[in-house]
């Protein structure tokens, strides 16, 4: 998600509040709501300009990438998609983009590729949405993706990008005394890789989003915001309908470090794709932000 930058003016109260609380805390939360494109996939690749022209009408300021191939967003060369997204007055700050190549084979071709794609498109931060890992290995398959993790993100600060990791639910399961994810959190260079935080998986794996943001302070610079439907959790719904107490969430996005958020919407939309991201937009507009 896409919010963070405030500063506590009163020299006192920030003196204060800096012994209790990490100087990260007080950056300022973006009040831009974002949208992972993913959200409209059988949308875009029938009218890119149509749906993001609706995409800034239902009242998004930036978006998160995601389907990136062969040098082109839905037939747009990078160049073309960034004055699309310019000309509707979008940013994109993030975009979803995979390293299993990389970490299969150590070739770096692939991977360049999609880093120089993200910074041309003036994005910052250069997002894992998934990666393999050898689960036969239990915790030693994670902490050998965590070692990937440092090196892509190396790679990615040299092109002046800052490297992040997105959940699902699988990075929840126990592995003994720990969880993939808390591998993920303990061997990654906490300088280099941040995580986006899926929200509605954290959820739906049985866990606490205030309480991961609580025991890792400032590592969630980026959310997902996508709900959980009240009937049946395996589907989504519109951000406010659900499940999930998102305001408890967003009052902790300072100690997250939330710098940008993200709508995301993958099932059950009502009354329409579109008509559910503006419904999830307005709701944030008046609730949230």
């Amino acid at each position: 998600m896409n919010s963070r930058r405030t500063f506590i003016k009163q020299a006192g109260l920030a003196a204060g509040a800096a012994v209790l609380i990490p100087s990260f805390a007080f950056d300022k939360a973006t009040k831009n709501v974002g949208l992972q494109l993913y959200t409209l996939r059988d949308e875009l690749p029938k009218d890119v300009k149509g749906v993001i022209e609706k995409v800034a009408q239902a009242g998004y300021k930036e978006v998160e990438t995601y389907g990136f191939s062969d040098g082109k967003f839905w037939n747009l060369s990078t160049k073309e998609f960034k004055a699309l997204l310019d000309a509707n007055g979008l940013k994109a700050p993030s975009g979803h983009y995979g390293m299993d190549e990389f970490s299969k084979t150590g070739k770096t071709d692939k991977l360049k590729a999609d880093i120089e794609s993200c910074a041309a498109l003036g994005g910052k931060y250069f997002t894992i949405a998934g990666a393999h890992v050898d689960m036969s290995k239990g915790a030693d398959g994670f902490k050998k993706t965590a070692d990937d993790f440092n090196k892509v993100a190396e790679i990615a600060k040299a092109s002046g990008l800052k490297f992040a990791y997105h959940n699902h639910d699988f990075e929840f399961k126990n592995l003994g005394d720990t969880t993939g994810y808390e591998v993920y959190l303990k061997e990654t260079d906490k300088k280099l890789v941040n995580f986006e935080m899926d929200i509605y998986w954290v959820v739906r794996s049985g866990n606490d989003p205030l309480a991961l943001i609580k025991k890792y302070p400032g590592r969630f610079p980026m959310w997902h915001v996508k709900d959980m439907d009240k009937a049946k959790p395996e589907l989504n719904t519109e951000v406010g309908k659900g499940s999930i107490d998102f305001k408890a969430i967003f009052a902790e996005a300072k100690l997250s470090g939330m710098q940008h958020f993200f709508v995301e919407h993958e099932s059950n939309y009502y009354p329409n794709p579109i008509g559910s991201i503006k419904t999830s937009c307005d709701y944030i507009k008046a609730n949230l932000i």
